[in-house]
């Protein structure tokens, strides 16, 4: 089995954050920061070259593999903004309604920029995100 490359590292998220190319994202990016440290009570962490990490957990597939990852995170990428809902989007769908301009993946939201969305909206999503997890991976 291959090694997760995505592990927590010691790199910069402030240098990281800087670096983001496009003025609106990286502002963008740094709400997302504020508003992740607010809810998760847990400090930034770079995972991998590009994605901001808040918190972790340990988790182990059906085939025995396991990794660790990240409890909240965004990624400022190049073609939107990836924060990452990690329980998904089950049961979601009032909020999700309300959120405003979003596509979703499996445990993947994609916003182009946060003026397309009710900020308190993503903010109830984010809390709800962070409970479950943490109920689903005490300690």
């Amino acid at each position: 089995m291959s090694d997760l490359k995505t592990r927590p590292n010691d790199a910069s998220v402030e240098a990281f954050i800087d670096a983001v190319d496009h003025p609106r994202r990286r502002e963008d990016a740094r709400v997302l920061l504020d508003l992740m440290r607010r809810v998760t009570g847990e400090e930034p962490v770079m995972w991998g070259p590009s994605i901001v990490g808040f918190g972790s957990y340990h988790y182990r597939y059906a085939s025995g593999q396991e990794a660790d990852w990240p409890i909240a995170g965004f990624s400022p990428r190049k073609q939107n903004l990836s924060i990452y809902i990690m329980p998904g989007f089950e049961a979601k769908e009032a909020l999700l309604s309300r959120l405003g301009k979003h596509k979703t993946g499996k445990s993947c939201l994609y916003v182009n920029k946060l003026a397309d969305v009710d900020m308190d909206v993503l903010e109830a999503l984010v809390s709800e995100s962070v409970k479950e997890m943490r109920r689903r991976y005490p300690g």
